[in-house]
């Protein structure tokens, strides 16, 4: 499984990290710039994520825009629908308009911090992940 963990907090991203690295190594990324960039450079080499782990609030660009970005940049590669990368976003707010904004921006999953690792892979396996 080729994963991306958007996470500019190292608590968080080395938590993600441990939970999903026995599915493959996964890459990295500290902004929604850098995922942006990575998910693009993944779709010019056609080889994309299957999984992106996406936080909301981060500098540069949020999730709630990187989300909308991704989902444009597979949109522009002609990916179909079923193909796209799973995207579940994690965060501290569960607020419901976080929330509402994420399902609008076609997010897969929404999980609230701390990250609880059982319920990740549950959601894993009922996406089909692994």
């Amino acid at each position: 499984m080729k994963t991306l963990i958007v996470e500019d907090e190292i608590t968080s991203r080395v938590l993600l990290r441990e939970l999903l690295k026995r599915f493959g190594p996964p890459h990295m990324a500290m902004n929604g710039k850098e995922a942006v960039d990575a998910v693009s450079a993944a779709l010019q080499a056609k080889e994309p994520y299957d999984l992106i782990c996406l936080d909301i609030m981060m500098p540069e660009m949020d999730g709630q825009a990187a989300l909308k970005r991704i989902r444009q940049l597979e949109d522009e590669a002609g990916m179909e629908a079923h193909k796209r990368a799973k995207v579940i976003m994690t965060s501290a707010l569960s607020d419901k308009g976080n929330v509402l904004e994420a399902i609008r921006s076609q997010c897969d999953y929404f999980l609230v911090k701390p990250i609880d690792g059982r319920a990740l892979l549950e959601e894993l396996r009922r996406l089909g992940l692994i």
